[in-house]
């Protein structure tokens, strides 16, 4: 099934292809690919603006064009007469001359009156398979992703096996544009990206900073509790470390190079912090009654990601993790897994998130693209399938997910409309430690490398908080809720007894902002609550006599009048226990 709709979504790029240049004579196709729930086309349009008002009139075309489809016919063909067919379109030029380099077969297809070059991978039905699609956006892109290159029009659009699928999909989208983070980080005054500083460095604001710090003091809480141990490490290195570490090789093109203008060393933004953590464990000689030694810091990494790729917090140049290192024996991997699974299950708890796990194995069929030794690999392996039904996890394998030096559990979080995100991975790592020379002694005073389990319970806080805040709309929980309460005064003659009502929550560590400003109670009342208000209190005078407040719950109302000591007390509690 999931092969059908790829050469269903693949097809409908090609009838995307035939109607743009259908309806624009002078459009140049470039590349149309599959992509998950859809398909997108690029286009070099000339001094045509294409915008999604032209869509209803591609969408027409399209079905019209689609009628005189047939199966697609696919034909081996020479340089010579590929250099021919596409003279000119200088994108499919450029992709034959590099085929032709690389010794690739060179194929055309044509389902009937459009001849383009392609591979294959299409659907034998095109006019009973490709109904179900929409277009939904334009945006520029790079050909090729070279910011050097010229810059095209790409039209992505969406598409599934049968009608009741497309409009579920449609509805999603619609609602995850209301949750859009880049949206509501900037009605709830989180975040901010600047063009002076720069695309994909978010800047945070006070109340993105606290809800980032929140975020990070419980992630460290909850593995500090299991041992781990706060270490610190510099944002730049020499770039011989990542060479040993292979990230030199793997982030080539994305690292961030510094020169010393006085050494002039050539050093790197770091993109990892696993290499740093390993020379503090190589810093002195360690026992196998030492292990195991548990590294954590909270820092960021820099990736130089391409311009046309970077979106909101989700795709960002600095990229800050809660990180953390674990250097132990091979029989103590369990051990360790089971610590980073207990400490995953309560914080996704907490944020109220549905995990499965994703138990990321070898391709068994290549064998020779992983690093390590087969039995460590199957051991390993072995390890991590018991640990997955010990916990009676909700858990598929992927053979073939795993990273090149070892295998992994890939947490798989569903937010609010049932999207699927990777965040936390514990990754067992048989290679770094080995390259590096790292050692232990055995019992028997012989050294043994160690295995290194890399985690990170968010993965990333940038991209947590773009899944984090599509999944409650913006509606934190109150213990991670920047502000958590907003005291409203009736009217100016109130104040004095709301900054009293204030000071008290505050001794009590109460997160509070006092509305002050001259409005009418209505409005201060409507902007709190677009501000996303955990409670919302009321102050006047029937209050001010009872020395209490009045009470409203986001999602809940008026809750009536509530006496002080009481609401404090309520409060605390719904913090200690961080309800959802």
């Amino acid at each position: 099934m999931e092969e059908n709709i790829q050469k269903i979504r693949h097809s409908l790029a090609h009838l995307l292809a035939a109607t743009v240049k259908d309806l624009w004579p002078g459009a140049k196709n470039a590349i149309g690919p599959a992509i998950e729930n859809g398909f997108y086309q690029d286009f070099d349009m000339g001094k045509v603006k294409i915008s999604e008002e032209n869509f209803e009139k591609i969408e027409k075309r399209m079905m019209e064009i689609l009628k005189t489809w047939h199966a697609f016919e696919v034909k081996k063909i020479s340089v010579v007469k590929a250099k021919k067919d596409f003279k000119d379109n200088p994108y499919k030029l450029e992709l034959i001359k590099d085929f032709a380099k690389q010794g690739k077969t060179i194929t055309e297809n044509d389902p009937g009156n459009f001849l383009d070059l392609c591979k294959g991978g299409h659907s034998q039905n095109p006019q009973k398979d490709l109904q179900h699609f929409k277009l939904l956006s334009v945006a520029g892109a790079y050909w090729r992703g070279n910011e050097k290159n010229k810059m095209l029009t790409r039209i992505y659009g969406t598409a599934f096996e049968s009608q009741k699928e497309l409009d579920n999909h449609l509805y999603q989208l619609k609602e995850a544009k209301k949750r859009d983070h880049r949206i509501l980080g900037e009605k709830l005054d989180l975040f901010t990206i600047s063009e002076k500083v720069g695309k994909g460095l978010p800047l945070f604001t006070p109340k993105g900073a606290l809800l980032r710090e929140i975020l990070n003091n419980y992630s460290q809480e909850l593995r500090q509790a299991k041992g781990w141990q706060k270490v610190w490490s510099p944002h730049i290195t020499k770039n011989d470390l990542y060479k040993i570490s292979g990230h030199w090789d793997k982030f080539g093109d994305e690292l961030f190079l510094v020169k010393s203008q006085e050494t002039k060393d050539e050093l790197v933004m770091k993109p990892m912090n696993c290499p740093h953590h390993q020379q503090i464990y190589a810093a002195k000689p360690h026992s196998y009654k030492d292990l195991p030694i548990k590294y954590m810091e909270t820092t960021t990494v820099y990736r130089d990601e391409k311009a046309g790729e970077l979106l909101g917090l989700s795709r960002v140049r600095c990229i800050t993790q809660d990180d953390s290192h674990t250097f132990c024996t091979i029989d103590q991997i369990e051990q360790i897994y089971q610590e980073l699974i207990d400490v995953t299950k309560i914080f996704y708890g907490k944020v109220g998130m549905k995990l499965r796990a994703r138990l990321s194995f070898r391709d068994k069929k290549d064998v020779k693209k992983y690093l390590g030794e087969t039995n460590l690999w199957k051991k390993a392996e072995d390890i991590l399938l018991n640990i997955a039904k010990k916990n009676n996890l909700d858990y598929f394998v992927a053979e073939g997910e795993a990273a090149f030096y070892g295998p992994k559990i890939d947490f798989m979080a569903t937010d609010a409309l049932n999207r699927e995100w990777q965040l936390a991975t514990p990754q067992l790592d048989f290679v770094q430690p080995k390259r590096f020379g790292l050692t232990y002694t055995d019992p028997q005073g012989k050294e043994q490398t160690p295995v290194m389990i890399h985690f990170a319970l968010m993965g990333s806080i940038e991209r947590f908080l773009s899944v984090y805040i599509e999944h409650t709309a913006g509606n934190f929980p109150l213990w991670l809720s920047p502000v958590q309460i907003s005291i409203i005064p009736i009217s100016e003659k109130h104040h004095e007894y709301a900054v009293k009502v204030k000071n008290e929550l505050e001794k009590n560590n109460i997160r509070i902002e006092l509305k002050k400003e001259n409005e009418t109670l209505g409005k201060k009342i409507r902007e709190a609550e677009m501000q996303k208000m955990p409670y919302l209190l009321i102050v006047g005078e029937k209050e001010i006599q009872a020395n209490a407040v009045s009470v409203r719950e986001r999602g809940k109302g008026d809750l009536g009048q509530m006496p002080i000591d009481n609401f404090i007390a309520k409060i605390k509690e719904e913090i200690k226990e961080k309800k959802t």
